[in-house]
């Protein structure tokens, strides 16, 4: 029986750095959609908003290892042979974006209707209106909400491994397999979650004490 080493904490970093790579891209373009999805959602034209409201309500009722079965087996049936990398890249942002949409819906309808009226009355026009002021405090106020989004997503890439992709907690199980030592690795892979995830929740606090004394 192998023990665990360091070829074998090397083994767990390259799935770590797979799934720091898939919380990335899975975040940023998530947040893209997501806030083309929030200002749809406050859109005044019904069939605009009324389609966000679905999106939403698609993504964030059904559970995210069905929307990756769906997007890898799915298309793999429809002759669309994607790679496992690619599959858990559009899964994952696709649950982002809805999250994040909602997200910053609810920030963007918290804002004081004053100010929306003071910038009608002041003929500021929508582009105008949602870049500098809506927008910026929007965003502040979210802030919390959205960093624990991103831990969340960042513990949630541990699924991709049903399709065959090798993050984190996929590779300890890979390493657990060899050395029959499972209590052993995963107790090394809950570590490394802990340390990427906890700064992140630390700062989600700071920031939601922050922002509620009003600073």
């Amino acid at each position: 029986m192998d023990k665990f080493g360091f070829p074998e904490f090397l083994f767990l970093l390259q799935g770590l750095k797979w799934t720091v790579l898939l919380t990335i891209i899975s975040f940023v373009g998530g947040g893209i959609i997501g806030l083309v999805i929030a200002l749809a959602r406050v859109s005044p034209v019904k069939t605009i908003q009324r389609a966000a409201t679905a999106y939403i309500a698609l993504f964030q009722g059904t559970p995210l290892l069905m929307q990756l079965f769906v997007i890898y087996y799915g298309l793999a049936l429809m002759s669309f042979n994607i790679d496992a990398w690619v599959a858990v890249s559009i899964a994952y942002t696709a649950h982002a974006s809805a999250f994040l949409g909602d997200i910053w819906r609810g920030a963007i309808q918290s804002l004081p209707k004053g100010q929306i009226e003071a910038s009608n009355a002041l003929a500021l026009g929508y582009v105008s209106r949602m870049r500098d002021i809506v927008l910026p405090q929007a965003l502040k106020i979210s802030l919390p909400a959205t960093i624990g989004f991103a831990v969340q997503l960042t513990k949630g890439t541990s699924l991709a491994a049903i399709v065959g992709f090798v993050e984190l907690a996929r590779a300890g199980q890979i390493v657990s397999n060899l050395i029959f030592q499972p209590l052993l690795v995963f107790g090394v892979v809950g570590a490394i979650y802990f340390f990427i995830c906890w700064p992140m929740s630390i700062l989600g606090s700071h920031l939601e004490r922050k922002l509620s004394l009003g600073y």
